[in-house]
């Protein structure tokens, strides 16, 4: 049987990977703390060209909101001529018309942060105010005519997903409480939901991996920890790459050495985890991990006495239903705000694992369902549903991360619908060219470049990772096997340094 060349196999993988494994660590720590950076912005004509907005791509169009609705509907002669919109979207929000003859910045009073201007959703009130929501932040346009925050009670690092409203009832969505307040609008009372029924307490196995990829399973005690592990590769790049170039200067080649080597063996089982949880975070393993359940860690974040602890996405209210409609990562309820108890909706179209970024109805009352699985037609009352394009009956199950078309975003507000999608965007109408470098957040840089996209495009969802995943595990294997062999060595009088420098 042929024995392996640990020694080479180790040296020109640890090589080869050293600067994305650098880079790997670097965005993972700034992943693990956004709240230190969501001011901090990246100019997108420092990145691949590729991440310019084009066509309106890239969720620059979320959605829109009619301003004139509200007339239009008591004026015939309104409905001939053109009526203002608000376009929203990753790009913050953009003052048009139904006839998309201009675009003029709407965004004075938001803050400068990128991160800020990811508007989830924008909504008139009964009362005629307008209300934006972004993950890190609630804002009312009016005062001096610019948007102004609203403070409200969340708790720390938590993130906001929408706004709706039916009569003076707004509700506010973070992705584990529902908000509901009363004109005139100052105060948000906390709602926790209900659990639903037969509500077991498991979490998916893919979140249980994330979490424990990034620490945060254990709080912030956990994040430091695998801050400290990112740390501890970087420096086993460092010296794996000074080893390889021989310095000339004997103590810093001593020291690099000696750091190589102690590093990585103690630190051998914490390395291997975090390759390993990494790897499995995207697909094909991913998909398996987002299908199965299992028990919620004791002692651990996932086990919270909120059943829909970082679990709420979306919400609407159906007149037609006379019920509020919640999209949430475990499907679509039923929700009734005032005793906050949910009932599940079988009927419902799939939803990808990235979440829905379409639900709205159209001019039958039908809910249109746009995630990167696709648009689906929900008829509720029908308790049926299907294909936007095909007519084709929606599946059970939304299959993959991204489907055939990847729906970023959608508006019903124009002559026609129009519908964007992530990459390829929409022809509706000439983006404006001062729209395509709009600056990128540092926290979505990282994103990027920890996914490996940023590098060879939207493939490295299925393939970068986990290929780069399995040379990661591979090399720091190689690195140990290398140690177990010189302590053999060692014991038979050979000289360390000479056997990894001089042996074949």
């Amino acid at each position: 049987m042929m024995k392996l060349n640990w020694r080479k196999h180790h040296k020109w993988l640890g090589i080869g990977m050293s600067f994305f494994m650098l880079m790997f660590c670097v965005s993972g720590i700034l992943l693990n703390h956004r709240s230190l950076f969501k001011d901090v912005n990246v100019s997108r004509k420092y990145l691949p060209s590729r991440y310019e907005y084009r066509n309106w791509n890239g969720g620059l169009l979320r959605g829109t909101l009619d301003l004139d609705k509200a007339i239009v509907e008591d004026s015939l002669t309104m409905k001939a001529s053109s009526r203002r919109l608000l376009l929203y979207g990753n790009g913050g929000i953009w003052l048009s018309d139904t006839k998309a003859s201009c675009f003029n910045d709407f965004n004075d009073g938001l803050p400068i942060g990128a991160d800020y201007r990811q508007i989830r959703n924008v909504i008139k009130a009964a009362n005629g105010s307008l209300w934006a929501v972004s993950p890190f932040g609630i804002y009312r346009y009016g005062v001096h005519g610019k948007w102004n925050e609203v403070k409200m009670p969340l708790e720390d690092d938590e993130k906001l997903t929408d706004i709706a409203s039916h009569g003076d009832t707004l509700v506010v969505l973070s992705r584990s409480f529902a908000y509901v307040s009363l004109p005139p609008y100052t105060t948000f009372k906390r709602i926790q939901l209900s659990a639903p029924k037969n509500y077991d307490g498991k979490v998916t196995a893919f979140r249980t991996v994330w979490l424990l990829h990034s620490g945060e399973l254990f709080g912030m005690t956990g994040k430091l920890v695998v801050d400290a592990i990112a740390i501890i590769l970087v420096l086993l790049c460092i010296t794996g790459v000074i080893i390889w170039l021989r310095p000339k200067r004997r103590v810093l080649m001593q020291q690099s050495f000696r750091l190589h080597d102690r590093i990585g063996r103690y630190t051998i089982i914490l390395t291997l985890l975090i390759a390993l949880t990494g790897w499995c975070l995207r697909p094909p393993v991913m998909i398996a991990l987002v299908l199965n359940k299992i028990p919620a860690l004791p002692g651990t974040t996932l086990k919270s006495e909120n059943p829909w602890n970082d679990k709420l996405r979306m919400i609407r209210y159906d007149d037609s239903c006379h019920d509020w409609l919640l999209s949430t990562s475990e499907g679509f309820y039923s929700l009734n705000m005032s005793n906050a108890k949910v009932k599940a909706l079988t009927s419902a179209p799939p939803v990808s694992v990235m979440g829905v970024n379409v639900l709205q109805k159209d001019v039958k009352g039908r809910w249109l369902c746009g995630s990167f699985s696709g648009l689906y037609v929900w008829d509720r009352l029908q308790a049926e549903a299907f294909d936007y394009f095909t007519g084709k009956s929606a599946p059970k199950k939304a299959g993959a991360p991204f489907g055939k078309k990847a729906i970023a975003g959608m508006s019903q507000d124009f002559s026609a619908p129009v519908i964007a999608e992530y990459y390829e965007g929409t022809t509706f109408c000439l983006q404006p060219a001062s729209m395509n470098q709009l600056p990128m957040s540092l926290w979505n840089v990282a994103l990027e470049v920890h996914s490996g996209r940023i590098f060879i495009g939207s493939i490295a969802t299925y393939i970068f990772i986990f290929v780069m995943g399995i040379l990661a595990v591979w090399c720091l294997w190689s690195g140990y096997r290398i140690r177990v062999r010189i302590r053999k060595k060692t014991m038979h009088k050979v000289s360390f340094l000479r056997f990894y420098f001089v042996l074949p």
